[in-house]
């Protein structure tokens, strides 16, 4: 570990040295927290923003490896499923942090009425525009399942025109365009992206390796049918296809992680078979947006997504179907603005002898008003959730969200903020139904967050620093109860629990050739009254997360064609995921990671190299004692071009 470190440090240093005459500055960005824009210096929430020029340079095989390397937010693959990683920030935990986050792209939800994570992989990242981080709110906007936060991802509308393709090791080859055409009436976008990779761990006593592959592709039209009104449509699909390997014990782990495990914890099986999973999505939406007056303007969107996971190792299937609905009055003066409307969420899930519902119908409204120094943020949020299971049992949740804050501008540089947000999490169809059976397993109550922030934003030409302290109190947390025998195996809620902790972000341009950037970010999650069967969890730490979460990004540029980047990613210890007792004999490791990427770009066309885990750092997802899952265990490499024209 000091090893690793030291030789990190020291490329830093030796880049540092270095010099060049292109010049860069800082500038606070646009951001719709409240889907009210706001530059960043003025935001009454704790919120990162990365632009296209971040995504791009970064040089990610996906938007997951993005967030998981430059921001506050963790992302895994779990048990080895790379394209539907979990999520997690502000400690909410690797099993089921990922429920408490709201991901939009282009202000589509994209959460599951059942326990798939986001579809992340679904969006080329040579697609992307702008990813915005809020933490700790957007309730009101977001709804049903912002505890945590949420991730909004914009798509670019542009008239750029790009291909990138790239290999690694391990059979990684990957192929991406972006097609843009943009004119007073008339926008038009394509994207597609294939990926393909093989080959890092043994699967079976034949000595065949896991592999994956995916293939997304997107259309977008925008036409502007009179000066008042534009109309939108678009179409999108997805196909996954993955084999990945089981776990191993500590030992296995620690002798060889590229090979085969002997025992599948949980089924008894030995050697641990591989899990073969294909998941398919397509997705048509439309939309528009009609000027009612230079002040006022009202917005319609809808989206039909169709989505199928198919289980081949274990022969079931499940498909999903997915109805959304937002209508919008989005007022905006120079002293106020402010959006009320409705928004619908219809998801079903069927397999042969079961067919589960969750809808959910909400009103809101957001509003900002701004004085000289001052902003305050208003909002609140009514939402009615239904369950359904044909011929079964119904239920139904009737849940209140609000978001209150202020920002304070100090000076033309430098603001102080404070917020306090009332969120919920209703429970997912999984939950509340057993997946194996269909049959109802006992209601599973939503969980609610009281969120406090206080927070210090700091922008100027060469520096960008942003501090955040927060406290989450919350009621009935929602999680996954794993007997280790699977008998009273269930999911459940913590009847107490508390999160703290503060973020702090730092851009620093020391030279015109040299700059830094620094994501810290500290988290205690403390269970305070649980009790389950006969086990006492007060006073435990919520497991699968860590306390201290580190991501820095060294960008040294030795002249105006190139870019050298160095990327340290470091998480502490932490239980391991389902250790509610805190007392299993195997604890979830330190994660360590340093990425190195060189980049020269001419005109319109550029060239790059990356390598990952440079110092072959053995990372893994601890699930039980001797339940292991390598993560990143190994050093990869790839290299490609990308040609804009």
């Amino acid at each position: 570990m000091s090893n690793t470190i030291r030789l990190s440090l020291i490329s830093v240093a030796l880049l540092s040295q270095l010099h060049a005459s292109q010049s860069i500055t800082l500038s606070p960005i646009a951001v719709t927290s409240t889907a009210i824009k706001t530059d960043e210096l003025k935001a009454t929430d704790a919120v990162e923003v990365y632009t296209q020029k971040d995504i791009q340079k970064a040089h990610v095989k996906n938007v997951y490896e993005f967030l998981n390397t430059h921001t506050s937010v963790y992302a895994t693959s779990g048990y080895g499923n790379p394209f539907l990683q979990k999520l997690d920030m502000r400690g909410f935990g690797v099993g089921d942090g990922y429920q408490n986050i709201v991901v939009t792209l282009n202000g589509r939800k994209m959460n599951n009425v059942d326990m798939v994570p986001q579809l992340l992989s679904s969006i080329s990242p040579s697609s992307i525009e702008k990813i915005e981080i809020i933490k700790s709110s957007g309730i009101v906007i977001g709804g049903d399942g912002a505890n945590a936060g949420a991730i909004n991802i914009t798509t670019k509308k542009s008239n750029d025109k790009k291909i990138s393709y790239y290999m690694g090791t391990y059979g990684l080859v990957d192929g991406s365009f972006y097609f843009g055409h943009h004119e007073n009436k008339l926008s038009v976008s394509a994207s597609g992206e294939a990926q393909k990779g093989s080959g890092i761990r043994t699967i079976d006593a034949n000595g065949n390796k896991d592999k994956n592959k995916f293939a997304t592709g997107t259309f977008n039209i925008a036409y502007q049918a009179m000066q008042e009104l534009e109309l939108r449509a678009g179409v999108a699909f997805t196909n996954t296809d993955v084999i990945y390997a089981g776990s191993m014990t500590k030992a296995e782990y620690e002798n060889n992680p590229f090979g085969q495990g002997t025992v599948d914890y949980g089924f008894g099986a030995s050697p641990s078979p591989a899990t073969h999973q294909q998941y398919d999505s397509s997705l048509i939406n439309g939309g528009f947006t009609y000027d009612i007056n230079d002040k006022l303007s009202l917005k319609a969107d809808v989206s039909h997504e169709k989505k199928k996971s198919n289980y081949l190792t274990y022969a079931t299937s499940t498909s999903y179907n997915y109805n959304t609905l937002n209508i919008s009055l989005d007022y905006e003066a120079d002293f106020y603005s402010l959006k009320a409307g409705i928004d619908g969420f219809d998801g079903s899930l069927t397999r042969p002898s079961l067919v589960l519902s969750k809808k959910n119908q909400a009103a809101f409204v957001m509003s900002e008003f701004y004085f000289d120094n001052l902003t305050f943020k208003a909002g609140y949020r009514y939402e009615k959730i239904d369950f359904e299971q044909e011929g079964g049992k119904n239920e139904s949740d009737n849940l209140e969200g609000v978001e209150l804050g202020v920002n304070y501008m100090i000076n033309r540089d430098s603001s102080m903020f404070a917020n306090y947000s009332h969120s919920y999490e209703s429970a997912s169809l999984d939950r509340l139904f057993s997946f194996f059976s269909g049959i109802y397993t006992g209601y599973v109550n939503p969980s609610e967050a009281n969120n406090y922030n206080i927070g210090y934003n700091n922008i100027q030409a060469n520096n960008k620093l942003k501090i955040a302290l927060y406290y989450i109190d919350l009621k009935d947390e929602i999680y996954y109860y794993a007997d280790p025998t699977y008998v009273n195996s269930k999911n459940t809620n913590i009847d107490k629990s508390h999160k703290y902790g503060f973020d702090v972000y730092e851009q620093y341009i020391f030279t015109p050739e040299f700059n830094i950037a620094l994501n810290y970010n500290y988290v205690q999650a403390i269970i305070d009254e649980e009790k389950q069967n006969g086990d006492d969890y007060a006073g435990n730490n919520l497991p699968g997360v860590s306390n201290h979460n580190l991501k820095a990004t060294f960008t040294y540029l030795p002249n105006e064609q190139t870019t050298l980047s160095l990327v340290q990613v470091y998480r502490s210890e932490s239980y391991a995921a389902n250790d509610f007792n805190n007392n299993f004999s195997q604890k979830q490791e330190a994660y360590y990671s340093t990425d190195i990427s060189a980049t020269y770009a001419k005109d319109n066309w550029e060239i790059f190299a990356k390598i990952n885990n440079l110092f072959k750092q053995s990372n893994a997802l601890w699930i039980y004692d001797d339940a292991i899952y390598p993560v990143n265990f190994t050093t990869t490499a790839m290299a490609g071009f990308k040609l804009k024209y």
